[in-house]
């Protein structure tokens, strides 16, 4: 029983970790202007792209880097999203 507790307590402070991961990479890319963004994007692209196509052509490629590329993307695809509302208000005012 306190083996699981134990193995438990591991599993939720590991989650907290990748959690404060992914926050600062955000806090990183919320530190840059649009057009580093953009270019940013592209390169995430390129790097899917060249992903998919190591995977096509039978050559080794790491799974995992295929959902860390996918998150990264929707991370800065957020990230341009939310300074482009931001804009959008401060027009308004």
């Amino acid at each position: 029983m306190a083996k699981a507790k134990a193995k438990a307590k591991a599993t939720r402070s590991k989650k907290v970790t990748h959690e404060i991961k992914g926050n600062a990479a955000a806090a990183q890319l919320r530190a840059k202007k649009p057009e580093e963004l953009a270019e940013e994007l592209l390169k995430l692209r390129k790097e899917q792209f060249a992903l998919r196509m190591q995977r096509a052509t039978g050559q080794a490629v790491k799974p995992d880097q295929f959902g860390k590329v996918r998150r990264n993307i929707a991370r800065l695809k957020t990230v341009a999203r939310e300074a482009e509302l931001r804009a959008a208000a401060g027009d308004k005012k």
